[in-house]
């Protein structure tokens, strides 16, 4: 059974949390892919992962390009694992399919939408049905992360 953890972005973008997320994903080893909930959005964080913070590199590649089996983080609207990534984060409202051949997955939610904050309760519900280790994660207003359950 995989790890499951809830992040409730209550003081910053996805954006802002995605990036160091990743980046400490892959300094474990980990392959990482990332589940967005539209082409349109999985575009948009291709484009922000280069240009994130002027010090840093995350390689990263899409579903949509050549070698993704190659790419230590891959983009993805589809809940395919063709780089065999460890962990699975599932961002902008995108739903899991079976968890069960990731170590852990990591759901990021806006806490400023009601929609993916009504999601993410639905997803805790079935997780923890389902047998996963689920823990709950909130911002603080310096956006740290406080374990909340």
């Amino acid at each position: 059974m995989a790890e499951v953890l809830f992040y409730h972005l209550t003081e910053s973008t996805l954006e802002d949390a995605l990036p160091g997320l990743l980046e400490r994903s892959t300094a474990r080893g980990w392959r990482a892919v990332v589940q967005a909930g539209s082409e349109e959005r999985r575009d948009a964080l291709d484009q922000h992962l280069w240009t994130f913070r002027d010090d840093s590199f995350l390689a990263h590649g899409t579903d949509r390009e050549p070698y993704a089996a190659e790419q230590p983080v891959l983009l993805t609207v589809t809940d395919a694992n063709p780089n065999g990534a460890a962990i699975r984060f599932l961002v902008d409202g995108a739903s899991p399919s079976d968890l069960s051949a990731y170590e852990r997955a990591v759901f990021l939610f806006d806490g400023h939408d009601a929609g993916q904050v009504e999601a993410a309760r639905e997803h805790w519900k079935t997780m923890k049905a389902g047998g996963h280790a689920v823990t709950y994660w909130q911002q603080r207003p310096d956006r740290r992360w406080e374990r909340k359950a």
